[in-house]
């Protein structure tokens, strides 16, 4: 059994996905922003993620801008049929990189078109929401008219799945008064627990969440005691913080992202580690003391 079948599976609305996936922000230029310094590397990565397993992939057409969402197209289109592709909507990139909210009805329609036509798609897997009344983590705020704009174009049929991100428990509470949403995408890993509660309420829905920086994005992951627990492991750190939240709730799904194929099998690799009560609970000191 491979790593990505060892990690289990969930339910992405009424696609089942196995918990391991691959997050492809990373492909784009620096900051996220412009073409990849290799192209080549990047598209070897995806076809790798496929043939490995994954059957996941989250994307933006605002990574780039349009960049993830062409390597992609390039690299896998005519896609696999149990490849679930997920987008996000909500935001977009100014001439110099910053990331601007765009959460009109007439910006997000555009940015579902967008992505359609950069992907090579008839209809979305999943959309996600990103809600951006703070970059820096989510804000309270009603998100009604946004969710009615996603919720329109899912009626039309252009989108099958809606998702949150960025979000607060009221506001998915207030989205799902709207329409279905199958997941939430926050920030959450090792060191980062805000949304230990919301986690948990979430699964008890059978709503995926889906932790963005799982290893800590821009700020990567950095303990003594998971370095001594990857140490008595054989294992990376990163690999051990993977691992946790695979532990962590049955709803999460994971999509570390990276430009290379060596680490991709690394973060992959993480499916195999089996943590133990003990090592579970020194890790979990970890976000308690964070």
């Amino acid at each position: 059994m491979s790593p990505i079948q060892k990690s289990g599976t969930f339910h992405l609305g009424d696609r089942p996905v196995h918990r391991l996936g691959y997050g492809a922000m990373q492909l784009a230029g620096p900051g996220v922003f412009g073409p990849p310094k290799d192209r080549d590397a990047a598209l070897a990565v995806l076809r790798a993620a496929v043939e490995s397993g994954v059957d996941h992939i989250d994307t933006s057409d605002f990574y780039g801008p349009h960049v993830t969402n062409q390597l992609i197209r390039e690299a896998l289109h005519p896609y696999r049929d149990d490849l679930v592709i997920v987008t996000k909507i909500g935001a977009r990139r100014d001439d110099k990189g910053g990331w601007l909210p765009a959460f009109s009805a007439e910006e997000l329609t555009g940015a579902v078109h967008d992505n359609l036509r950069n992907l090579g798609l008839d209809v979305l897997d999943v959309v996600n929401l990103r809600v951006m009344f703070d970059t820096h983590g989510p804000a309270e705020g009603s998100i009604a008219d946004m969710v009615e704009a996603v919720a329109e174009l899912q009626r039309k049929g252009l989108v099958r799945h809606v998702g949150l991100s960025n979000v607060t428990p009221a506001q998915v509470a207030e989205g799902r008064g709207i329409c279905d949403i199958v997941c939430v995408q926050n920030m959450y890993n090792l060191a980062k627990r805000d949304d230990d509660a919301f986690v948990d309420a979430l699964a008890k829905d059978g709503i995926a969440y889906v932790p963005f920086f799982p290893l800590g994005g821009f700020s990567p992951l950095q303990s003594d005691t998971l370095n001594e627990i990857a140490t008595r492991l054989d294992a990376t750190p990163m690999q051990v913080a993977l691992a946790w939240l695979l532990h962590r709730s049955p709803n999460i799904l994971l999509i570390p992202g990276t430009s290379s194929v060596a680490h991709l099998r690394e973060n992959l690799a993480a499916g195999d580690l089996v943590l133990s009560d003990e090592v579970l609970g020194e890790l979990d000191s970890v976000g308690k003391a964070a």
